[in-house]
């Protein structure tokens, strides 16, 4: 498990409201749910989720993915591949589809140890179960 200082630039990517905006800082964006000193709630709309989701990815935050993804379709375990290097989140669309679903475009980018470049194009799926939202599952574009 990979560490990061609550002042340094979320993973995520996430910017500050407003034209212009700065980029969020890991402590007061996605750490606020990844941290067990600070988790005290959950994130509020599935693009927050997917957010966090990456940067528990970048952090290797096993218990954090497995817990936030919805029990059907959730795995044993998570495997991260040794040496891999995120470069970076684009989220391209968020919406609603129903009162407690909703999907997210995004782009994530990694860079495998020893090989090329390579980019996760996917429109996930996510649900809303006792006021938490959950990962369900989603389609590569």
């Amino acid at each position: 498990m990979k560490t990061l200082d609550a002042h340094q630039p979320c993973p995520c990517g996430r910017l500050a409201a407003g034209k212009g905006g700065k980029p969020l800082t890991y402590g007061s964006c996605c750490g606020r749910w990844l941290e067990p000193q600070t988790a005290s709630a959950f994130p509020p709309d599935a693009e927050s989720l997917m957010r966090s989701r990456y940067s528990a990815f970048v952090l290797e935050r096993e218990a954090y993915l497995l817990q936030s993804w919805a029990a059907q379709h959730r795995p044993a375990n998570i495997d991260f591949d040794a040496g891999v290097k995120w470069l970076g989140l684009e989220v391209r669309a968020h919406r609603q589809t129903g009162a407690d679903t909703a999907e997210v475009e995004f782009v994530a980018r990694q860079k495998p140890m020893g090989g090329p470049a390579v980019r996760l194009h996917e429109r996930s799926r996510f649900v809303r179960r006792d006021g938490r939202w959950l990962y369900v599952d989603g389609d590569a574009l």
